[in-house]
């Protein structure tokens, strides 16, 4: 149960991302030093907008998106 309320959330931060005119792209590996295994904003020409290191939760992109 756990884990279909965590993609909820996460498909919500896509959305408001998507509404920001920005593109929340989640990392694929697993943590290391420089990847902290959560959610980067990119825009339309890839120049990341925040989480550079993947270190964004859904909720940080919620309200990053929420400010926009």
């Amino acid at each position: 149960m756990f884990a279909a309320n965590e993609k909820a959330v996460d498909a919500r931060a896509r959305r408001a991302a998507s509404r920001c005119g920005l593109r929340a792209m989640k990392s694929r590996r697993a943590f290391s030093g420089d990847n902290y295994c959560g959610f980067m904003l990119v825009d339309d020409n890839n120049l990341i907008a925040a989480g550079e290191r993947f270190d964004m939760s859904a909720e940080d992109v919620l309200d990053y998106c929420k400010v926009e």
